[in-house]
């Protein structure tokens, strides 16, 4: 062999050995992405909290969903979540709609505050279904009305903002009528209208502490009266509801003529409009009843009318007032459609 092409080889035979004596060099591994956080709260339409509702976490990559249990304040929290990957939230709760979040996927370490949208009253409850009836379910509506108060504390109850209200049992109907006549703001209102009455000496009673609470007594028992019949005793026989129903919606003089029909249009029980029996005959008869306790000077058609007709327009006005101003000021008001 020639000794070029022997150092040729030999050369080639020492980098192959020195290549085969070098050890390969291992990479570090990849730092691990941190985990995320999901948090939420579960409230219904009133902002109050629904604790027990149920909170399921779904995602590809998870065989089976999680699942949490909202606490007393209505949250919940998911650790460890996985980031670059989608994840969605499935809320439920007896008695109401489930919900479905949008797919949300976190960054690592992230912390993501779930906006969650508030529950509403299932609408397939408003059908008797099995563990659930429509009973419990006007129960329920009527606990959300009792909460309505103008400016946080004036009783707002007899207004149904909710498009899908079952009809009110016989007694859910006695119920919210005392409701109203207990409550201390109407005390309260009673005795500022006895006292406008004592300065105007009307009706024709003493003057003084004693004339001061006949005027009470007067007022109330006219407010007594008028609620317990038009609110509860007659809906009850004739199948009416006594609430008021928002329109909210239209023009503001279909509004106007809904609100100042009213006191003469009601919806029954069976969900059809139909001639207001029962606030009509509860007007009559607190101004017919009215003649049995007010001065005998005050007494006759005078009063019965009079009463009559200051009952049904203080309605109107209040309806109008409902459908145009109220609701702004009753903080517990959610419209539902």
């Amino acid at each position: 062999m020639k000794r070029p092409a022997f150092v040729l080889v030999l050369c080639l035979c020492i980098a192959s050995s020195s290549r085969a004596q070098e050890q390969p060099t291992a990479l570090p591994d990849a730092p691990k992405a941190q985990p995320g956080i999901i948090v939420g709260t579960v409230v219904d339409v009133n902002e109050d909290a629904i604790p027990g509702a149920t909170v399921a976490l779904e995602s590809p990559i998870l065989t089976d969903p999680l699942t949490v249990v909202a606490n007393d304040n209505g949250s919940f929290e998911f650790n460890g979540i996985e980031p670059g990957t989608p994840y969605h939230v499935t809320i439920s709760a007896q008695g109401f709609a489930s919900w479905t979040s949008p797919d949300v996927t976190l960054k690592p370490g992230e912390y993501l505050i779930l906006s969650v949208s508030k529950l509403r009253i299932a609408e397939a409850l408003t059908k008797v279904t099995v563990g659930y009836s429509s009973e419990e379910l006007a129960t329920q509506q009527v606990k959300l009305e009792e909460q309505q108060r103008i400016f946080g504390f004036i009783p707002n109850f007899y207004v149904a903002y909710d498009q899908n209200v079952v009809p009110l049992t016989t007694k859910l109907k006695f119920q919210l009528a005392l409701k109203v006549s207990y409550d201390p703001v109407t005390f309260f209102g009673v005795g500022l209208l006895a006292a406008s009455q004592q300065a105007g000496d009307n009706p024709n009673y003493r003057q003084g502490w004693i004339g001061y609470g006949e005027r009470y007594g007067a007022a109330y028992a006219n407010g007594f009266t008028d609620i317990m019949i038009g609110g509860a005793i007659l809906p009850s026989l004739l199948h009416q509801d006594p609430r008021y129903f928002y329109q909210g919606r239209g023009t503001s003089k279909s509004r106007a003529l809904h609100a100042l029909t009213s006191p003469f249009v009601c919806k029954g029980d069976n969900g059809l409009w139909q001639p207001n029996y029962s606030t009509i005959g509860g007007d009559l008869a607190s101004a017919a009843i009215a003649n049995a306790y007010y001065p005998a000077s005050n007494r006759g058609l005078g009063l019965f009318f009079g009463n009559f007709f200051i009952n049904t327009g203080q309605r109107a006005a209040a309806n109008l007032a409902q459908e145009f101003i109220l609701r702004r000021l009753t903080p517990k008001a959610k419209i539902q459609k």
